[in-house]
C-alpha cells in the first residue's frame, strides 16, 4: 500500500470539519514540522483514529504516514501516490483556558482563584494582557496554564466581563440553626482552616453541621456559641463542599444563650465607635458602631441592652488605636424603647420633712449655650431635708432640678418627697418634692415685654414704672416668637438674694398697655432721660420727656415706657425731639406720655454699595448706621441729602442703626470739578506727530452691560489740540 511507515510523535491535527459532499467521508488533516523548517499537511479520516477517539484542534497525536495509490503529493516522499496519515493515537490533549477570579495582587504579581479547582494559581503582571492599572482583586479573568520551575503558572490573563466566573449556588430558602464553634478573634497558629466556624441545624431530617468563614455573615456583629441564627446554604461547584453563608442573628437569640446583658445610655459618638453610660458599671463602655444590631443609626441618649466581653492581652496588643485597646469592650448592642433604662431606683413611700439647708439653682443655668439639665448636673449646690423614718432622724439631700412646682424651697419649710437610689453606687437624694403648708405667691400678673437680650429679658409691669427680670428657660412657648411690646402673664418668684424675678411666662393676646383716656392733643418735647434699656447705668426705668412747646405745660415733664412708642423698636436718645400724647395709667390714675413719634432730621454723611452713614449722634457714636433696603421708596441717596429716620436698638449686640429712612430734600449736585490749566495746555500741544505723546495700548475690548461688544453710539473723529 505504500512505500515506508514512519512514526510522527508531536504533530498537531486539525479536527474533521464536517463540511464533505453528500456521500464522502468527512476528513481533517494533521500538520507537522520536517527538521524544523518545513511543514506538512496529511489528511486523515475518522477510520485513521485509533479506538475512535475525538480528537481537537490542538491535539498532540502520534501517527504513520502511509502513501496512497494516487497522483503523488507534491512533497511527499514517494512517487507514487499522495501521503496519509494512518493509525493516529492521542498523546496529550491540549490545555483548555480556564478561568477564575483574581484573588491577591502584590508589586509585580498576584494570584488567581482557580473556577475549576478549589487552588489558587499564581500570575506576574507580565502575563496580563490589558490595562494593568485597572486590574484589582475580585476581577473574573481567564488565562492558561503552563509549567515554569516545576510550578504551575497562570499565563496569557485577560478581564472576562464581571459575574462570568462563579463559584457556587446559593440557596434560595432560608434555614435556621445554632452557633457549635465561633471563629477565633485571634486566629492560632496552627489554624490553616479557611472555614472555623460551624452551625448545628436539622436540614431534610438529618442533623448536620457546616462550616463558614468570616465572610459568611451579613453583619461585624460578634457571634457566641449557642446563637440562634438564620443562613442560606452555599454549595461550591469545584468540590462539592456545602457551607452555610448569609448568616444573620435572631432576635430571640438571648434566650439561647448564657450571656448576661447589661442596660445603659448613649452617652457620646465620634467617628465610627461611642461609650455607653452604664447603669451598673463607674466607667463609661467603648463600643463599635458595628456591634449594632438594628440597622437605623443610634443617637445620643438612646437607651440600649448590650453584653460585655473582655479583650484579651493579643487582641489589646492588635488595637489600631488606644480607646480599642481598652479592656472590655459592649457588643451585640440593641436599641430599647425610651423610658426602659433607668440609672435610678424611687421608693414608693412618700416622706415628711423639713428644709434644713436651701439648694442652690445653677450658675450656668443662665447660660443659654448650656443645657438646663447639664448645668443643673455640673454647677447646683445640693440643699438638705431632715426627716424621722420609724423614729430614726435621718437626712437626705436634694436639688433644684427635683422639685415638683416653680416655688423654691426655703429654710424651715415643711415639704414631701420620695427617695430615689442610684443603683450603681447606692446614693440616695430626695425627689418629687412638694413644699407644704406654703402657698407662696402664685398670682399671674400682666407685663410687656421691654427688653431682649441673648439669653434673658425684662417685663415692663403693668403700672409702666419698672421692670423685671425673666430667664428664657423660663418661657413657655418659643422664645423667638417673643417681640418688644408683647404682653404676656408671669408669676412673681424669688430667688437667691430676694431677688425677684419672673417665671412661667406666657405670651398672651396684645391688651392695650395705655388705657383708653388718650388725649387728643399732640405736643412737642424732648426726651431728658431715656429708657433703662438703652442707658443701663440709671436706676429709674422709666423715661422722661419734658413739653418744650409754649403753653401752660411748657416745662413739665412726663414718664414714658415700652408701650410708649408709636414703634416699639424704636430707640429714644436722651435730648430728642419728639411729638406725643398724654394718657392716664388705669391702676395708678398718673399722667403718662403715649403714642411717641421721634422728630430727627440730618444728612447723610456717606453712601458706599449697601449702606451708608447719616451725621447723627448716638452714645459715644457720631455718625448712625443705615442699609439702603431701609429708604424708602426706593431712592438712591447721595452725600448731603437731608433724611428722616428712626433710631432701633439691636438688643443683643447694644448697637444702634437707622430704618424708615425718609429723604426729606435733595442735598446739593456735585459740580465737575475743572481740569487742571497745565493738564489743559498739555493736551492742546499735543500733535499726530510728537513722538513724545503718550501711546495707549488696547489690552481688551470694550463690552457694555449686556454683554455686547463695542460702542452702541458712533464715535466721531477727534481732531488733535482741540478739547470739546
Amino acid at each position: 500500500m505504500g512505500c515506508n511507515r514512519p512514526k510522527v510523535v508531536s504533530a498537531i491535527p486539525t479536527h474533521l470539519d464536517g463540511k464533505s459532499a453528500p456521500g464522502q467521508v468527512p476528513t481533517g488533516s494533521v500538520c507537522y514540522e520536517r527538521n524544523g523548517v518545513s511543514v506538512f499537511y496529511l489528511t486523515y479520516t475518522p477510520d485513521d483514529v485509533e479506538r475512535n477517539m475525538h480528537l481537537d484542534t490542538g491535539d498532540r497525536v502520534s501517527f504513520y504516514m502511509e502513501t496512497n495509490k494516487h497522483p503523488p503529493a507534491l512533497y511527499s516522499d514517494c512517487s507514487t501516490g499522495a501521503v496519509s496519515a494512518r493509525n493516529i493515537v492521542l498523546v496529550k490533549k491540549k490545555q483548555m483556558r480556564c478561568q477564575g477570579v483574581v484573588c491577591a495582587t502584590k508589586e509585580a504579581f498576584g494570584f488567581i482563584e482557580r473556577g475549576d479547582v478549589v487552588k489558587e494559581i499564581f500570575f506576574h503582571y507580565s502575563e496580563f494582557k490589558g490595562d494593568l492599572e485597572a486590574l484589582q482583586a475580585g476581577d473574573d479573568v481567564e488565562f492558561s496554564i503552563k509549567e515554569r520551575n516545576g510550578k504551575e503558572v497562570a499565563t496569557d490573563v485577560r478581564l472576562l466581563p464581571q459575574g462570568t466566573v462563579i463559584f457556587e449556588d446559593i440557596s434560595i430558602e432560608h434555614f435556621e440553626g445554632t452557633v457549635a464553634k465561633v471563629i477565633p478573634k485571634v486566629p492560632s497558629k496552627n489554624q490553616n482552616d479557611p472555614l472555623p466556624g460551624r452551625i448545628g441545624a436539622r436540614i431534610n431530617f438529618s442533623e448536620k453541621e457546616l462550616p463558614f468563614g468570616e465572610k459568611d455573615t451579613k453583619s461585624k456583629v460578634t457571634l457566641l456559641d449557642g446563637d440562634h441564627v438564620r443562613f442560606n446554604i452555599s454549595v461550591d461547584r469545584r468540590d462539592k463542599l456545602e457551607r452555610a453563608t448569609n448568616i444573620e442573628i435572631l432576635p430571640d437569640t438571648f434566650q439561647f444563650t448564657k450571656e448576661s446583658r447589661e442596660m445603659g445610655v448613649i452617652a457620646a459618638m465620634r467617628d465610627g465607635f461611642g461609650f455607653i453610660k452604664c447603669v451598673d458599671r463607674d466607667a463609661r463602655m467603648f463600643f463599635h458602631f458595628s456591634e449594632v444590631l438594628e440597622e437605623s443609626p443610634l443617637h445620643i441618649s438612646d437607651e440600649v441592652e448590650f453584653t460585655v466581653v473582655p479583650v484579651s492581652r493579643l487582641e489589646r496588643s492588635l488595637a489600631k488605636d488606644m480607646l480599642s485597646a481598652q479592656r472590655n469592650h459592649a457588643v451585640r448592642i440593641k436599641k430599647l424603647p425610651k423610658g426602659t433604662v433607668s440609672f435610678h431606683v424611687q421608693s414608693e413611700q412618700r416622706f415628711i420633712g423639713q428644709v434644713d439647708r436651701e439648694a442652690t439653682p445653677a450658675s450656668a443655668a443662665a447660660n443659654k449655650n448650656v443645657s438646663p439639665s447639664k448645668a443643673k448636673e455640673k454647677d447646683a449646690e445640693e440643699g438638705v431635708i431632715a426627716y424621722e423614718d420609724c423614729g430614726v432622724k435621718l437626712t437626705v439631700p436634694y436639688y433644684i432640678k427635683d422639685l415638683e412646682g416653680a416655688a423654691l424651697p426655703q429654710l424651715g419649710d415643711k415639704v414631701e418627697f420620695s427617695i430615689s437610689e442610684v443603683k450603681r453606687t447606692g446614693l440616695q437624694s430626695a425627689v418629687s418634692i412638694k413644699i407644704l403648708n406654703r402657698t407662696g405667691n402664685s398670682k399671674r400678673l400682666l407685663g410687656f415685654v421691654a427688653t431682649l437680650k441673648d439669653n434673658f429679658g425684662f417685663i415692663e409691669t403693668a403700672n409702666h414704672d419698672q421692670e423685671i427680670f425673666f430667664h428664657y428657660s423660663e418661657m413657655c412657648g418659643d422664645v423667638d416668637n417673643l417681640e418688644l411690646g408683647d404682653t404676656v402673664e408671669y408669676t412673681l418668684s424669688k430667688g437667691k438674694g430676694n431677688k425677684v424675678s419672673a417665671e412661667k411666662v406666657t405670651k398672651v393676646a396684645p391688651v392695650n398697655g395705655i388705657g383708653e383716656d388718650v388725649g387728643t392733643t399732640v405736643l412737642l418735647g424732648k426726651v431728658t432721660r431715656p429708657l433703662r434699656s438703652v442707658d443701663p447705668s440709671q436706676t429709674e426705668y422709666q423715661g422722661l420727656i419734658e413739653v418744650t412747646e409754649e403753653g401752660a405745660s411748657k416745662g413739665q415733664s412726663y414718664p414714658f415706657g415700652i408701650v410708649s412708642m408709636a414703634s416699639k423698636a424704636d430707640c429714644l436718645q436722651k435730648g430728642e425731639l419728639v411729638k406725643f400724647q398724654l394718657c392716664t395709667v388705669v391702676h395708678t390714675s398718673q399722667k403718662m406720655a403715649c403714642h411717641i413719634v421721634p422728630q430727627r432730621r440730618a444728612l447723610v454723611e456717606s453712601v458706599k454699595d449697601q449702606f451708608g452713614f447719616i451725621t447723627y449722634e448716638v452714645g459715644e457714636s457720631k455718625k448712625l448706621f443705615f442699609h439702603v433696603k431701609e429708604v424708602q421708596d426706593g431712592l438712591e441717596l447721595q452725600t448731603g441729602d437731608e433724611v428722616e429716620f428712626s433710631v432701633i436698638l439691636n438688643q443683643r449686640t447694644g448697637k444702634c442703626s437707622a430704618c424708615n429712612v425718609r429723604r426729606v430734600s435733595e442735598g446739593p449736585k456735585p459740580v465737575a470739578t475743572p481740569r487742571p490749566e497745565r493738564l489743559v495746555n498739555r493736551l492742546k500741544s499735543i500733535t499726530l506727530d510728537d513722538a513724545s505723546a503718550p501711546r495707549l495700548v488696547i489690552v481688551r475690548q470694550p463690552r457694555g452691560p449686556d454683554n455686547s461688544k463695542g460702542f452702541s453710539i458712533e464715535r466721531k473723529a477727534r481732531q488733535p489740540g482741540v478739547i470739546d
